[in-house]
């Protein structure tokens, strides 16, 4: 997996490219920066397959967004990171953008 990260105004934006999965849904969290960040957008036009620990890892900055009044959205999922949001309702948890 690789992330891309950038910050800029308060806005973490995250490209990922791969699987996030058990192995590597750790390095995603840990690429999490919060300080000072009111926006997180996961861009994930690469992702290629997301697993249970990929949505957790999703769940944790979407809680923590929400607890400083700030907000998350996942932009360019592909049909099966859509199907496993879809699946698992996060669909309609996720601001979910497609470009």
């Amino acid at each position: 997996m690789n992330i891309d990260k950038t910050i800029e105004n308060g806005c973490l934006t995250l490209k990922v490219e791969g699987r996030l999965d058990t192995n590597t849904s750790p390095d995603l969290s840990e690429a999490m920066t919060l300080d000072g960040v009111t926006e997180i957008v996961f861009d994930f036009a690469g992702l290629e397959y997301i697993s249970s620990a990929g949505l957790r890892v999703l769940m944790t900055a979407h809680k923590a967004m929400m607890a400083c009044g700030g907000k998350m959205s996942v932009r360019n999922p592909n049909d099966i990171v859509k199907g496993v949001f879809e699946i698992t309702g996060m669909d309609g948890v996720f601001n979910i953008v497609e470009a």
